[in-house]
């Protein structure tokens, strides 16, 4: 049986780290490259990373540690973002994964020397090193998604993305608008609205569901938890009627109504945005029809002063250093066997490219764990055709219940942990019965005709 002695892997955010842990755990030699100067992604606040000071985790702690390294039992429900880089930090140590990072080591360029041949992997200092295969955990909040096209006409104050947010200073004083209605949306509101001149304008063309952070004196998504057995629709309308009973419907607070169901579009976890708004502190308003010199005019014809605009309107997947013939135009619709393996290259994974309606650790966790069986030797994937027919299904199943909104990369969070160790378990069988050959650091399976 032959298994890679050698595989980068490109981050040292969570996923990055839980792919190390993995690959170390089964065997494998794993390099880590970091382009910052401490493990922990997006988690690690500092210049590289768009955390911001109030940042706390919007998915209870229960429901987010990696399994194999439980968060401590006195910490609160939702833990900072300090803690949570602290949290990383001690688990790269716990595991010894530290020593196996390369940081201040942004990677320029990830190729495959010919057919079969080994990944050479290269920083943008210009060093080079080959290994014989590649997991990719670069994360994908790194590039910011401007509005397109951006609403007509000129501006003459500040604008700036969510991904510049830092603290509340900034917008002390100024006339503040917020545009977008998710997480981020939603703290830099409510950070505004206590230093603002006038209340804070939370602007969005689309609603979404606005989840507590408790239900009913639990965390809300340990409630979510409790149904994870029943079908996606069962447990959508069981959670949508406890979410009404609770805290009634985003309508009732002048925000828009939400554009999909409950575990369709993302929702908003936020104690804190319906306080504002009950309290005058937070005003909503519909979608932007035009900027307008020193305001902003809105859809329906309303106009407000502004001083200072945030654009909370995502990111774009960028994975700039793979070669487009690999991963095409558009990353977002990159398919992967159960998210980690490329269709034509196995040899090539991912942790991470996913959007989760839960927490992220645990899924990267437990995809990390099957790219390391895989490499490893220990695990066996199926046929090439059996894995379109899977990737196929499951851009099915994902269109019907999403839409078109990234329906590619997204998961069902409890559906999907559980899914994974069942894949592994499935292919330690084929593995036995010599049905398909384990990983060999030299083998490349051609896209059929």
């Amino acid at each position: 049986m032959s298994a890679a002695r050698r595989v980068a892997v490109i981050g040292a955010g969570p996923a990055g780290l839980a792919a190390g842990k993995a690959l170390r755990d089964a065997g494998v030699e794993a390099v880590l490259y970091e382009r910052g100067d401490r493990p922990g992604g997006l988690w690690a606040r500092g210049d590289l990373s768009p955390a911001y000071a109030s940042l706390h985790l919007n998915t209870s702690k229960g429901r987010t540690e990696f399994a194999d390294f439980p968060m401590p039992r006195h910490w609160p429900d939702y833990p900072s973002a300090d803690m949570v880089g602290a949290y990383l930090a001690d688990y790269a140590e716990r595991f010894g994964v530290l020593p196996h990072i390369r940081f201040n080591s942004p990677v320029a360029s990830v190729r495959r020397d010919g057919t079969g041949g080994p990944w050479t992997v290269t920083t943008e200092s210009g060093d080079t090193e080959r290994y014989d295969a590649v997991v990719v955990a670069n994360g994908h909040n790194r590039d910011p998604r401007w509005p397109d096209p951006a609403p007509p006409g000129d501006f003459t104050g500040v604008q700036m993305h969510a991904h510049s947010y830092r603290d509340a200073e900034v917008f002390r004083d100024r006339r503040v608008l917020v545009v977008g209605m998710g997480n981020s949306a939603m703290d830099i509101a409510v950070d505004a609205s206590h230093v603002a001149r006038g209340p804070v304008l939370l602007s969005a063309r689309r609603g979404v569901h606005i989840v507590p952070k408790y239900l009913f004196g639990r965390p809300a998504d340990a409630t979510g938890g409790a149904l994870a057995a029943l079908p996606w629709r069962t447990r959508q309308r069981v959670a949508e009627t406890m979410l009404r009973l609770a805290v009634g419907r985003p309508q009732d607070y002048g925000l828009p109504a939400p554009s999909g169901g409950l575990f369709q579009n993302h929702p908003t976890i936020s104690d804190t945005i319906l306080h504002r708004l009950t309290h005058g502190e937070v005003e909503a308003r519909p979608g932007i029809d035009r900027l307008d010199g020193d305001g902003v005019v809105f859809i329906g014809g309303a106009a407000d002063p502004v001083d200072v605009i945030v654009w909370a309107t995502g990111y774009r997947v960028g994975i700039p250093f793979l070669p487009r013939d690999l991963i095409g135009d558009d990353p977002e619709r990159l398919p992967l066997f159960k998210r980690v393996f490329h269709l034509d290259d196995p040899s090539l994974a991912f942790a991470g490219l996913m959007q989760s309606t839960g927490a992220a650790l645990p899924v990267v966790e437990a995809q990390a764990k099957l790219a390391a069986a895989y490499f490893s030797g220990a695990y066996a994937l199926p046929s090439p055709a059996q894995r379109r027919r899977a990737v196929a299904r499951a851009l099915r199943a994902a269109t019907a219940r999403w839409g078109d909104r990234r329906p590619m990369m997204r998961v069902d969070f409890d559906q999907y942990v559980a899914d994974l160790p069942r894949e592994s378990k499935a292919g330690r069988a084929r593995l036995a019965r010599g049905a398909a050959p384990p990983f060999t650091p030299t083998h490349r399976e051609e896209t059929p005709a």
